[in-house]
């Protein structure tokens, strides 16, 4: 199994922060990054191989591998996304489809969260897609819900449904089986060219759609962000001050 870490979006809503670069770059803690966070959590969870989707900004992410192969002790590969700028990220995931057959733990490169989510996520193993969701949070429109059938399989992902139906938050971590690999391709391949602007957890409703199967694993009480706004990258930084040194 690899890490995949999707890194390819601007981050528009951050304005001058992302003004130059992309918002995996932005320091969260001694001048560790987001990514840094993100590369450190794979390690801890046994990963030695990560691939990083590219895009805006994608020579500076370039110009860090050397450093970030170094620091943790990991080997790098940069998949380029060139429809970054233009479209929206489930065209990102489908571009690192050759990676689905080694196993993947997929993480979004703009959330910050400790590395027990991968552990837990990871003890979960088992469904071919499994999505770490957050069963314990406060639920409004931005965040992206989830509904569970009475066996637990996932029936619904969208941000477009009232939080009172949902039974928790997706956080952007998953764990791709190499089983799966060919079907979800297929699913975010049809999703992305029936509305380039939709989103890859709109290619994971098409896989389900289609009867495929993809479960959830609660990852429990977790302080963690997903860094849109100037707002979140200060509770971003809030959270990864309270870590242990690593």
């Amino acid at each position: 199994m690899i890490g995949l870490v999707l890194a390819a979006g601007w981050g528009s809503r951050l304005g001058e922060l992302t003004a130059k670069l992309p918002k995996t770059l932005l320091e969260v803690r001694d001048g560790q990054s987001i990514l840094d966070s993100t590369l450190a959590n794979l390690r801890a969870a046994g990963l030695d191989e990560v691939a990083v989707v590219t895009g805006y900004a994608a020579e500076r992410i370039e110009e860090q591998v050397p450093r970030l192969e170094e620091r943790h002790g990991l080997k790098l590969r940069l998949i380029f996304n060139e429809k970054a700028l233009e479209w929206n990220n489930c065209y990102s995931l489908w571009v690192a489809r050759e990676q689905f057959e080694q196993g993947v733990l997929l993480v979004n490169g703009d959330t910050v969260h400790p590395p027990v989510v991968e552990e837990r996520v990871l003890a979960a193993r088992g469904p071919q897609l499994l999505l770490a969701t957050d069963t314990e949070k406060k639920l409004g429109e931005e965040e992206m819900k989830v509904v569970l059938a009475a066996d637990g399989r996932l029936e619904r992902i969208t941000k477009l449904m009232p939080a009172e139906s949902a039974h928790g938050e997706y956080i952007g971590v998953t764990v791709i089986e190499p089983a799966v690999a060919g079907a979800l391709a297929d699913a975010l391949e049809t999703t992305w060219k029936r509305d380039p602007g939709l989103y890859y957890e709109d290619g994971f409703q098409e896989l389900v759609d289609r009867g495929g199967e993809v479960r959830t694993a609660p990852i429990g009480k977790v302080d963690w962000v997903e860094v849109d706004s100037p707002e979140d990258y200060a509770r971003a930084k809030s959270i990864a001050a309270r870590w242990p040194a690593r």
